[in-house]
């Protein structure tokens, strides 16, 4: 394909995208998966990232475009609306159409024939695996790919913003004490089923996030109330009996697509709690016990004084700093939760966007906080 990008990180981080996708295409089709039809290499990488950051910093009656592709033919996607004539992929033909692409869950379907990239229509349904971008904001992309079961969040690969370039490192999940929802969020070769423990607390840190107005979730065992002894009391909503809307789903059957919805609206209502100023608490069988909640440190404990913050992107270093160089109150008030219930994780997500999920290490006998934004987007 005889294009050069004139985004020069489109050019940078190609080759690494293609490597990536090569090694997960690979490692699926070894496990029985379907023929890799719709696997990216490197020039077509490069041009979508160029051509989808140049329509990002463009307006269409005063909207910047918020558009998401997805590399595949069309007959690799499920029920597709196919254009009666394919458009070029060029940024001023992507700025028009993304007001009609701009709700989630809509892709525009990308492909290329001989050497020309072009839109043939949209879909909902894509295929395990699939290469992703996503424009969230001007100047601001997301590569990723739809996990192999089809339940759960994307998995991101990696953030480009501006110059800058973030490339999440799968090895983080290598780690003995990481904690499962990071995981998970790293997961193309870990379990990922929408029921599963890991995936749930994705889903309510997605949600989190999405609200806007920061939270702090706590989640502490079922089989145990030593949690209340680093809670404030009397706690400002306690619930009672235990809000069990989750948990019950959960244990339900989990073919059909109402089930799915049900929990997603079960997660949301969860997280929207988060919205109320203080720690919501659920136990480890996801039901509710309390919300607006303030953290004390426990009589037993001491002040904690400094935890490992690490970020899962390739090239980052773990560092030892105090709790407050990371966040504000809640970053400092989960720290000292963890420190005090180390059977505990906390899930920290700011209004400005940054998501810190904290839980102990018994590796490094010391609160591990784990910035997980890029992630989640």
């Amino acid at each position: 394909m005889p294009f050069e990008a004139t985004y020069q990180a489109a050019r940078s981080v190609a080759g690494t995208i293609e490597s990536y996708f090569d090694h997960h295409f690979a490692t699926a089709t070894l496990n029985g998966g379907p023929e890799a039809v719709h696997q990216p290499h490197a020039p077509e990488i490069e041009a979508m990232i160029d051509t989808a950051f140049w329509a990002s910093l463009r307006h269409e009656e005063g909207y910047s475009p918020k558009v998401t592709l997805a590399f595949l033919p069309p007959q690799q996607a499920g029920r597709p609306l196919i254009f009666a004539h394919r458009l070029r992929f060029t940024p001023d033909i992507l700025t028009k159409l993304a007001p009609a692409v701009e709700r989630p869950g809509i892709h525009l379907g990308v492909w290329c024939e001989g050497e020309e990239l072009y839109i043939w229509g949209t879909t909902r349904e894509i295929p395990g695996n699939c290469f992703v971008l996503e424009v969230i904001e001007p100047g601001l992309l997301v590569i990723k790919h739809r996990r192999l079961d089809g339940f759960g969040k994307f998995v991101n690969v990696a953030i480009l913003k501006g110059d800058q370039i973030k490339i999440v490192d799968e090895s983080t999940a290598d780690s003995l004490d990481c904690p499962i929802v990071v995981t998970s969020m790293l997961g193309f070769t870990l379990p990922s089923f929408w029921n599963n423990s890991m995936n749930i607390l994705v889903q309510l840190a997605v949600s989190m996030r999405a609200h806007g107005r920061g939270g702090l979730l706590l989640v502490v065992p079922s089989m145990s109330n030593a949690w209340r002894d680093s809670i404030i009391q009397p706690i400002s909503y306690p619930v009672v009996p235990v809000f069990s809307q989750l948990a019950e789903l959960l244990r339900q059957e989990k073919e059909e697509n109402v089930w799915r919805r049900d929990v997603s609206l079960s997660i949301d209502s969860i997280a929207g709690l988060t919205a109320v100023d203080g720690a919501t608490i659920i136990n480890d069988r996801y039901e509710v016990l309390a919300f607006g909640a303030k953290i004390g440190r426990s009589a037993l404990s001491d002040r904690v004084e400094q935890i490992i913050w690490t970020e899962p992107i390739v090239g980052n270093e773990a560092v030892v700093v105090h709790p407050a160089q990371i966040g504000g109150t809640r970053h400092l008030s989960a720290a000292q939760f963890i420190y005090d219930q180390r059977d505990a994780v906390a899930l920290v997500a700011s209004q400005d966007g940054r998501f810190t999920i904290f839980a102990w290490s018994p590796n490094d006998l010391m609160v591990h906080a784990h910035r997980v934004d890029s992630l989640l987007l």
